[in-house]
């Protein structure tokens, strides 16, 4: 599973950097500051947590257990919730604010995903101790 986690963070840090370029070069000539701020924090959280899936695939050897898998999927799919609904709010405008219900559920799994990675490596000391 730790090869996968850094194969898709290497995919995402791509589309990242593609979503980055757009939003600064051609976004920016078609909708609000406003909806390119919104846009830019989509971007931004992305990029966080697949930093932090990367850092799962590297540890997963030294520290294997599900928590850090769950919190592999909870990044996943918390960049898909989060940052997804915001890029649709930002691109779609205010007439489809009702999307913007999806976006906590995605800062959830962000937060979620931090404490089964923290979890998933004290479980591990404590292991090591035994």
């Amino acid at each position: 599973m730790h090869k996968n986690f850094i194969k898709i963070a290497a995919i995402l840090g791509a589309l990242t950097v593609l979503l980055g370029a757009f939003g600064a070069h051609t976004l920016k000539e078609i909708i609000s500051e406003k909806s390119l701020a919104i846009f830019e924090t989509g971007v931004r959280y992305q990029f966080y947590h697949l930093v932090a899936l990367l850092i799962i695939g590297m540890i997963y050897k030294e520290y294997s257990n599900r928590r850090l898998i769950w919190a592999g999927r909870c990044f996943l799919i918390g960049i898909l919730l989060f940052s997804g609904s915001l890029y649709f709010l930002a691109i779609a405008g205010p007439s489809y604010s009702i999307i913007g219900i999806i976006t906590p559920f995605g800062g959830g799994l962000f937060i979620l995903g931090w404490i089964f990675l923290f979890s998933g490596v004290v479980k591990n000391d404590h292991s090591s101790n035994l």
